[in-house]
């Protein structure tokens, strides 16, 4: 299992300019480790990188010279040798975005975001750094895991999740997961903001089905079929696609 993160060089290039990645591999004891199979390589953008981006990342257009093409840079990373069970990253669509079939081999894909609100629904936040400071994942190495916002701290801190979930639940229960939208714990804005779902009328629910967003909608939905409000099936979001 292969964790990746990257860092892009703006907002409207949306060029990859790193790329980093922290292996999770099966024990003979059966159970799932972080072990040492990690690194990070600059990619060159192929266009400067924005100073708003250098600010987050802090990387600068001298430490990407000379580095190679993202379709050079990818492949090797993306198929290991030995092959990946499946690919792994926080928010997984990201990645997916740069990352395409014919990049990785057609990879199925976990997303650590999607997975961690079904894993411990109670947390007050889901993104990667905070999971990272609510959790304490055992074993995480703080030095490694620094500076945020760097391709290999970042899929180090995610492969301490992603560790913790396969051990949790089944691989192909976080891939199923992942194909799903996100099923949200709480409303995540609005009057009924930090609600939990099964507080709301199904008057309200209702309402959220006309959501924009695909993960509130799936998450109002989930709630009413628990309600037995629509027929088995019904209504029902469509499964996300990966996209190209």
């Amino acid at each position: 299992m292969r964790v990746i993160d990257l860092e892009t060089s703006g907002p409207s290039s949306h060029n990859v300019c790193e790329i980093g990645w922290q292996d999770v591999v099966m024990g003979d004891d059966g159970v799932w480790h972080v072990n040492d199979d990690r690194g990070a390589v600059f990619v060159n953008p192929g266009a400067p990188i924005s100073t708003d981006t250098m600010a987050v990342h802090h990387i600068i257009d001298a430490d990407v010279e000379g580095a190679s093409y993202w379709a050079e840079a990818a492949p090797p990373i993306l198929r290991p040798a030995g092959g990946a069970i499946a690919l792994a990253a926080h928010r997984a669509t990201f990645e997916q975005r740069f990352c395409t079939p014919r990049l990785s081999g057609g990879a199925r894909w976990i997303c650590t975001w999607k997975c961690a609100l079904r894993t411990w629904p109670h947390l007050a936040g889901f993104s990667n750094q905070r999971l990272r400071y609510q959790r304490m994942p055992a074993g995480l190495d703080r030095a490694i895991g620094l500076p945020a916002h760097r391709a290999l701290p970042d899929a180090y801190v995610t492969a301490h999740h992603l560790r913790d979930m396969l051990n949790a639940s089944s691989l192909d229960q976080l891939l199923a997961w992942s194909e799903q939208p996100g099923l949200l714990p709480r409303v995540p804005s609005g009057p009924h903001r930090k609600r939990l779902w099964s507080e709301l009328s199904d008057e309200a629910l209702s309402a959220f089905m006309e959501n924009r967003d695909v993960d509130v909608r799936f998450s109002a939905n989930d709630e009413l079929q628990r309600r037995g409000r629509f027929g088995e099936g019904a209504a029902q979001e469509p499964a996300q696609q990966s996209l190209l």
